[in-house]
């Protein structure tokens, strides 16, 4: 089936569109990734779909064709953290490269994937620089105790090519919550993903449930897959399409905050990072917290 009749299904607005099963969701996804459309065509799927929003069958269908197509990071024998960056900071600093360099500590295999897709953004992959780590430019790789960056236009260069559509019509597409969901890894994978909105939480736990994903979702900082530092957010854990309980949210802020940088720059980001890692400062709460979690899970895999 052409797109154009994909678009005809979805493109009815939001009460006349009639949402696709999980196979033609995989065609469709494949099409636009693989570029073998149109841009107005693109456009109209971005449109449509924004306008419609995803179903879980949909999301898995996307998942599917995404999945079919990456490159993605060889098996290490463990289960490795992802870690997916595509927020930064507008207002607080960025710390997931904090979650991930803890948890490499802790002798975890972690990867953080990512692309800036606001140029106002501080994004991870600034802070990572500035604290002297490799950008890879090829599929690295990860042993436990390890942490590696990999640019999404790495592992998908068509996947980046849809999440620039935002930079043209100024709005979020179905990419934004593949590279959130989607597992790059060949091996057994922890994926930490994150939402802005209340809505994306449902879509996103039902999307992990119907997909079996072995996940851990929470309300992140600024929409980053790493705790506030200011308050310990709900944490929930999926396994094996079940969903966990693992951390109920704090209510209100700690009662005493951390010593966070004064702006969110790169350079700033990364000298308080530094400070964490070598113990100058401590980490924030809800961060161990969000930590601990995690290397429970990993161990459960």
């Amino acid at each position: 089936m052409g797109i154009s009749q994909y678009i005809k299904e979805i493109g009815r607005g939001k009460d006349g569109a009639r949402a696709l099963t999980r196979e033609q969701a995989t065609d469709l996804f494949g099409q636009v990734i693989d570029r073998s459309v149109t841009e107005l065509e693109v456009g109209a799927f971005c449109l449509s779909m924004r306008i419609k929003g995803e179903t879980p069958e949909e999301m898995a269908g996307f998942l599917d064709a995404t999945h079919a197509r990456l490159q993605r990071i060889p098996d290490n024998g463990t289960t490795t953290v992802v870690l997916p960056s595509y927020n930064g900071a507008r207002k607080l600093p960025v710390l997931t490269p904090l979650l991930g360099l803890l948890l490499a500590r802790e002798g975890a295999a972690v990867i953080i994937h990512g692309t800036a897709t606001e140029e106002r953004r501080v994004s991870t992959e600034s802070v990572l620089r500035a604290l002297d780590q490799d950008i890879a430019t090829t599929v690295p790789s990860i042993a436990p105790g390890e942490l590696a960056y990999v640019p999404t236009e790495v592992m998908s260069p068509g996947l980046k090519n849809l999440l620039d559509v935002r930079r043209v019509v100024g709005l979020r597409n179905p990419a934004h919550s593949v590279v959130k969901l989607m597992n790059p890894c060949q091996g057994s994978a922890f994926i930490v993903a994150s939402y802005t909105h209340p809505e994306y939480a449902v879509s996103m736990a039902d999307t992990f449930a119907l997909t079996g994903t072995h996940a851990m979702l929470l309300r992140g900082t600024e929409g980053e897959p790493v705790a506030d530092a200011r308050r310990t957010p709900q944490m929930e854990a999926f396994r094996q399409g079940q969903r966990h309980l693992l951390e109920p949210q704090q209510e209100g802020s700690l009662q005493k905050l951390p010593e966070l940088p004064s702006e969110c720059s790169a350079h700033a980001t990364a000298a308080y990072i530094r400070a964490v890692m070598n113990n100058s400062l401590p980490v924030p709460s809800p961060v161990a917290i969000q930590v601990a979690h995690i290397l429970r899970e990993i161990g459960k895999s």
